[in-house]
C-alpha cells in the first residue's frame, strides 16, 4: 500500500467523527483537503476548510483559500482574528509562535465543537519536526492532529502527491507568517508589516517566487533564491524606488540566498 492510499485511509478515519482542516491554501493544507473532499464527495461526513484571517499573515492567502474551497467543493469558513490584542504575541518574544498557535487555534477548537466536528487536523509535514517550531507544542495541548507526521510525509513527498492529484498550487512557495520577518524581542508594528507585505508583492511582481524582506531597524535584508541574486541586482533601481519610499533607510541583499527560518539561527532547540 503506498503512502497516498494510507493518507486516504488516515482522512476517513477522521472523517467519521466529523472534521475541520486549518486551510491557508498551502500546498501542506490543499493536499489534506482535496483527499478529503475525494472521500467526502456525497457529503456524507461533516467537513469544513477553515481559514483563519490573521493580522500576521500575507493579505492574498484568503483569496487563494477561498478559491481553493470552492474549486474542492467544500464548505469554508473564514475567522477573523487579531493575534495582535495579545501581548505575548505582541511583544514578539522566542515563544511567540507557541502563544500565537494557542490563540489562533482555540478558536479552530470552539468553530468545531459548535458545529459537529471531534476532530481538527492541520498540514505540519514531517521537515516542520526538524526546524524551530514552538508552535507544535500548542497543537499538541489543543490536540490538533497532523497526519503528515504521522504517516512521515515530508515537503517534497507532499509536493508530488499534490502534483500527481492535480492540485493547483502543488508549488507554492511557503508563505509564513510575517513576524518571520522582525527580529525576535522587537514590538510588532501592524503598519511595518503591512509594508513588507506589500513590497515583497512588487518584488514578487518582478520575477521572484519566493521573496523575504527582513527587518533590522533601519536596514532591509532582501532574500532571495541564490539563483536569484544576480537578476535581483539588475532590479535594484526600481527595488531602491520601491523600499526608500516605504522607510527603509538601508537596503541589503543577503548574498547566502533564501533560507526558511533564517531569523532563528542562534536559537537552540
Amino acid at each position: 500500500m503506498d503512502i497516498l492510499e494510507l493518507l486516504y485511509i488516515e482522512i476517513e478515519k477522521l472523517l467519521e467523527d466529523g472534521l475541520c482542516i486549518a486551510f491557508s491554501g498551502g500546498v501542506d493544507s490543499s493536499l489534506l483537503l482535496k483527499v478529503a473532499a475525494d472521500i467526502n464527495k456525497t457529503n456524507r461526513y461533516v467537513l469544513y476548510a477553515v481559514t483563519l484571517n490573521t493580522k500576521l499573515h500575507p493579505i492574498n492567502d484568503i483569496e487563494i483559500s477561498t478559491n481553493l474551497a470552492k474549486e474542492m467543493g467544500v464548505a469554508h469558513k473564514i475567522i477573523e482574528i487579531d493575534e495582535l490584542q495579545n501581548d505575548e504575541i505582541l511583544n514578539n518574544t522566542v515563544d511567540r509562535c507557541y502563544f500565537c498557535k494557542k490563540f489562533m487555534f482555540q478558536k479552530l477548537v470552539d468553530f468545531a465543537k459548535a458545529n459537529g466536528a471531534k476532530n481538527i487536523i492541520d498540514g505540519t509535514n514531517l521537515d516542520d519536526l526538524s526546524a524551530y517550531r514552538p508552535g507544535l507544542k500548542a497543537l499538541k495541548e489543543l490536540d490538533i492532529k497532523s497526519p503528515l507526521v504521522e504517516l512521515g510525509i515530508d515537503k517534497n513527498a507532499v509536493r508530488k502527491l499534490a502534483s500527481d492529484l492535480g492540485i493547483s498550487v502543488a508549488n507554492r512557495p511557503s508563505a509564513p507568517c510575517l513576524a518571520t520577518r522582525i527580529p525576535y524581542n522587537t514590538k510588532l508594528d501592524l503598519n511595518l508589516l503591512n509594508k513588507i507585505d506589500k513590497c515583497e508583492n512588487e518584488i514578487k511582481k518582478m520575477g521572484f517566487d519566493i521573496v523575504r524582506l527582513r527587518v533590522h531597524n533601519e536596514i532591509a535584508r532582501i532574500e532571495v533564491k541564490r539563483d536569484d541574486l544576480y537578476r535581483l541586482l539588475d532590479n535594484s533601481d526600481v527595488i531602491i524606488d520601491l523600499l526608500k519610499p516605504n522607510g527603509f533607510t538601508y537596503i541589503t541583499v543577503d548574498i547566502e540566498g533564501f533560507r526558511s527560518g533564517s531569523m532563528d539561527v542562534n536559537i537552540k532547540f
